[in-house]
């Protein structure tokens, strides 16, 4: 089994660091916060749940970041819904059409579908915009760009 940690700013709904494990520990959990937010630009607050794999090194690390925590209540996903609707849209939309069989073939699909999330697929919550916000053509014949593997596609107008 594989474990995936997702950092997601809300304000773009932008997937900030990923990264996948086999054994997760407060450690590793630790490092990744670290990953996500180098130097100075931490967030002011942090949403988590009451995993256990957020530990004494993780929290330790949390307040050396000047970052305050703030905890959800026991099993209410629906505290989350920005990062819960993510991780469903990767088990959707990615996970489920293809077979993983170690980390880095599913940090490879993971970083290939975020790329993705974040330049073409388009969030109702931003006005049908995507994360990274892209041009808008009006003129041009529509093409196909294959992403993800093919799995899906990004439609533009290019000039004839």
């Amino acid at each position: 089994m594989l474990f995936v940690f997702i950092v997601i700013q809300h304000d773009r709904r932008r997937l900030v660091h990923f990264n996948v494990t086999e054994h997760p520990t407060a450690e590793w959990t630790a490092r990744q916060i670290v990953e996500a937010f180098p130097f100075e630009t931490a967030p002011k607050y942090l949403l988590r749940d009451r995993d256990r794999i957020y530990g004494d090194a993780f929290r330790k690390q949390v307040a050396v970041m000047n970052i305050k925590e703030v905890l959800g209540a026991p099993r209410s996903p629906w505290q989350r819904a920005y990062v819960e609707r993510v991780i469903g849209s990767i088990r959707r939309e990615c996970l489920d059409h293809v077979i993983i069989l170690n980390e880095e073939g599913l940090r490879r699909v993971l970083t290939s579908y975020i790329r993705y999330y974040h330049e073409s697929r388009l969030h109702l919550s931003l006005d049908k915009e995507s994360p990274d916000p892209r041009p808008v053509h009006s003129v041009g014949n529509i093409i196909a760009i294959p992403e993800v593997g093919g799995l899906h596609h990004r439609y533009e107008r290019r000039a004839a």
